[in-house]
């Protein structure tokens, strides 16, 4: 079993990517930290081999953990999941051995593809002894596949599940229906069925609003970083 560490001081959202995590054969979580300082005392338990890691943490961000890991002669690898896309960052990210980058919002075929890549690389390292150039090769080229976009449902459209998903991410708080056809430029109906398609998927989760008397009215959020209004 690959033991990983899941690292966001956000719980909802570590609670979403620990489920991720376990869902995915080969792997286990082995513990969660909300701060770079828990997730350093953690990897210093020992145990961790692989560590799910937010940039945005509240003592320090996840590149300058991965530095200081680096100099106290930790090995960990990372996986680095962030919104922001800067090429600067990506680039540090990469500077500083992070294996793989992934930009929220994210589902769980994205992370169970960079999982899955992950754990292939570990299995031909273990059980080659010396590379080649072509297994050399061959095992870079698993590592940083792209990830295969998972076609949906007949009669919805890609490009509408990620405008809509993306709107709700970049709110940063839980919308109606209709707040979230007036920000994409869709009917209230379309909204609606597109919001309960990505519900099911768990890309985004429920929340109800009570207000005067009658039936709650649904509002919907995104599953990674919809609780806090910073970029993540």
């Amino acid at each position: 079993m690959i033991d990983v560490l899941v690292v966001d001081d956000d719980f909802y959202v570590a609670e979403v990517n620990s489920r991720y995590v376990s869902r995915v054969p080969g792997f286990r979580v082995m513990g969660r930290a909300r701060t770079a300082a828990e997730a350093l005392m953690a990897v210093e338990r020992g145990s961790v081999d692989l560590m799910l890691l937010d940039h945005y943490l509240p003592d320090e961000d996840g590149l300058q953990l991965v530095r200081r890991l680096r100099r106290l002669g930790h090995e960990t690898d990372v996986i680095m999941v962030s919104a922001a896309r800067g090429a600067e960052q990506v680039s540090s990210a990469l500077r500083h051995g992070v294996l793989q980058y992934l930009v929220k919002p994210f589902g769980f075929a994205a992370l169970r593809a960079k999982l899955t890549s992950y754990a292939q690389m570990r299995d031909r390292l273990d059980r080659l002894d010396s590379l080649g150039q072509g297994e050399v090769d061959e095992i870079f080229g698993t590592l940083h596949a792209p990830v295969q976009a998972v076609a949906p449902p007949k009669g919805y459209s890609a490009a509408t599940t990620e405008h809509i998903r993306d709107a709700l991410f970049r709110a940063g708080k839980a919308l109606s229906a209709q707040e979230v056809a007036d920000l994409t430029g869709v009917s209230r109906s379309t909204a609606q069925r597109y919001l309960k398609h990505l519900q099911e998927r768990g890309s985004i989760q429920l929340a109800l609003k009570y207000g005067g008397a009658g039936r709650p009215e649904h509002h919907y959020e995104s599953a990674h970083g919809a609780s806090r209004a910073r970029p993540r």
